[in-house]
């Protein structure tokens, strides 16, 4: 299993545009109901980054992925198409790790309360955490077994490896103590 991770952390890069596949093939339609497309502007400028919906009501991403302004956009196959099976809601609150570092990127992963909660459908799941004990873009999950492993945090933006993952068994009790206060 562990070199199944390595290979797939290898391939992730942080800097691949979310409306194209390097080295892989297109999903099946709604077949990752957890998957979060975000929009966010940041300094003026519009950027995107992907996430794991985690709880109804909270996203799990990268913390450089913050912004003054973030939308998440759940359901979607294609984000360049307006989908029946699209929810969009606004960010209410963006929650980065305190010991966030953006010269280095550590501890590179934040939750974001949403104003509302998902409504859950086939095309809208959230996606389990691990216990106690593909490709992607900056926030999106690194998934093995149906549970949240890995957050990319930063890679080469030609899609080389090495790509780096946030650990979110690491980060827990962080995301478990902020989701059960707000």
């Amino acid at each position: 299993m562990q070199p199944l991770l390595l290979l797939l952390a290898s391939l992730l890069s942080s800097g691949a545009r979310t409306e194209e596949i390097i080295g892989g093939h297109e999903a099946k339609p709604h077949s990752r109901p957890y998957m979060v497309f975000l929009q966010l502007l940041h300094n003026g400028n519009k950027r995107r980054c992907g996430g794991v919906l985690v709880r109804e009501d909270f996203v799990l991403t990268a913390a450089h992925c913050q912004g003054s302004s973030i939308n998440v956009t759940l359901g979607a196959h294609n984000i360049k198409e307006q989908e029946e099976t699209q929810q969009v809601i606004a960010v209410r609150r963006a929650i980065p790790h305190p010991a966030y570092n953006p010269q280095n990127f550590s501890s590179d992963i934040m939750l974001l309360r949403l104003e509302k909660k998902a409504k859950r459908t086939a095309a809208v799941r959230p996606l389990r955490l691990p216990g106690g004990k593909a490709r992607g873009d900056s926030g999106g999950p690194l998934v093995c077994n149906n549970v949240a492993q890995g957050i990319v945090s930063y890679g080469r933006n030609n899609g080389t490896p090495p790509g780096v993952f946030i650990k979110v068994s690491h980060f827990l009790p962080w995301i478990k103590r902020t989701m059960n206060c707000l």
